[in-house]
């Protein structure tokens, strides 16, 4: 196992350094693992990981990270390089809370097949059959925002197109302009519940038919939360940590942060204009722990330590089975982690050649056309903030790295998911 921390002089971190060294010797004890030549040359190819974060959290990258990889079963690579604020006075802590954004669709997406397999919902269910002000879609077909076009729309939104971004609903102002126009007006995230939410996007017309056209947009995925409320009869937020969060022992995951707990939450910058880092404009970011949006967000709206969403993507490379909870079948999981947008008729493209999209993340279907190091089948998902995961059931691999920073205009820190995940690869054996 390889295991990089920041290091630092003050007390407490000496202190926490200190029980945590404590942890790793009793875990040493627990078992007695050879050393050879081949882990001494699988610990110089972690090293390169290692140097890249500490690299890419130096004074003018990234504050701080924390990152996590499993293979087997057995962590191979964990650590905390930088620190959990701009002013880099706190060193970064392996227990740092990160605003997870869009790594909470996964989890969004697994409810939902929790409640199919329990015979209360099936994939091509319209989403009238659980919110009828969705039933008689339209399509903008010219016109502007003022005075749209429209033409009814040829089928209807299933539960199915909104796992798979391809309800309609799109937010792209160069190729869908009046529609995104009007999606903005509609302001969903303003919204204060998701009943609210749902009755906002019910008023729209969509800017393609469903299931012709793949629109990354956040509004299908808030429209699932609504129909986990809808046919559970339980808040959200309640239904995730009880049949999610509880039952893997994530006990740090939630829509906010507990007020004696918030000084571990990372600070959320952007870039200025030239090039400096400052707290982004938004709520969570002036007062870190607060809730990312009034609702609770099936889309973006999560906290989460490394850890914690590590008991996740335990699940998911379990076939649905960790921490002594099943939470979904194999076969489910397979279907999850599945290439849906092939499954179309014509097919429809993702965001790039050699990836697809599951239910809820992507899937990789050519890594030599994606130009990526990972395998066929390879899953995972990011989050607006700059957070990453991935599992790959092939290579028995969960590889996790949390940062916390905006990307906005044209001065801004290069994204860390290739080289991160090249890197990754090249070290396993």
């Amino acid at each position: 196992m390889f295991r990089r921390s920041t290091h630092t002089t003050s007390a407490a971190h000496r202190t926490t350094s200190s029980r945590f060294t404590r942890r790793l010797l009793l875990a040493a004890c627990a078992c007695v693992v050879g050393i050879s030549s081949a882990h001494a040359t699988s610990n110089e190819r972690w090293q390169r990981l290692d140097n890249f974060l500490a690299q890419s959290t130096s004074n003018n990258g990234y504050p701080g990270a924390v990152a996590l990889v499993e293979v087997n079963g057995r962590t191979q690579f964990h650590g905390q390089w930088g620190h959990a604020d701009i002013a880099r006075s706190r060193p970064m802590r392996e227990d740092s809370i990160f605003r997870i954004y869009s790594m909470t669709k996964p989890v969004t997406s697994t409810a939902i097949l929790m409640l199919l397999e329990q015979g209360k919902l099936s994939l091509d269910d319209p989403l009238s059959r659980f919110i009828p002000a969705f039933a008689d879609r339209q399509i903008v077909t010219g016109g502007d925002a003022a005075y749209p076009l429209l033409a009814p729309a040829p089928r209807a939104i299933t539960l199915r197109h909104l796992l798979t971004h391809t309800s309609g609903f799109a937010a792209d102002s160069d190729g869908h302009a009046v529609a995104t126009a009007l999606l903005n007006r509609a302001d969903v995230d303003s919204a204060t519940s998701l009943e609210d939410v749902a009755a906002r996007l019910a008023t729209l017309p969509l800017a393609d038919a469903p299931g012709t056209h793949f629109h990354y947009e956040g509004s299908n995925t808030e429209l699932l939360a609504r129909v986990v409320e809808i046919v559970s009869g339980q808040p959200f937020a309640q239904f995730l940590a009880q049949h999610i969060f509880q039952p893997l022992g994530m006990s740090e995951t939630g829509f906010e942060v507990a007020v004696g707990q918030r000084a571990r939450v990372v600070d959320l910058p952007t870039s200025a204009a030239d090039g400096t880092l400052h707290i982004a404009d938004t709520l969570s970011a002036r007062s870190p722990g607060v809730r990312l949006k009034g609702y609770d967000s099936g889309a973006g709206g999560l906290y989460s330590t490394a850890a914690d969403y590590l008991k996740f993507a335990r699940m998911l490379l379990g076939n649905g089975e960790s921490n002594g909870a099943r939470l979904l079948s194999r076969k489910t999981v397979e279907l999850m982690m599945s290439d849906q947008l092939g499954g179309f008729t014509p097919a429809i493209k993702g965001f790039s050649d050699g990836e697809g999209f599951g239910l809820g993340g992507y899937v990789v279907t050519d890594p030599a056309l994606r130009g990526r190091l990972g395998s066929v089948g390879q899953f995972g998902w990011s989050g607006a903030a700059s957070t990453y995961f991935t599992v790959d059931r092939s290579e028995q691999l969960i590889a996790i790295v949390l940062l916390q920073y905006l990307p906005e205009g044209d001065k801004r820190l290069p994204s860390l998911a290739t080289p991160f995940y090249n890197l990754v690869y090249q070290a396993i054996p």
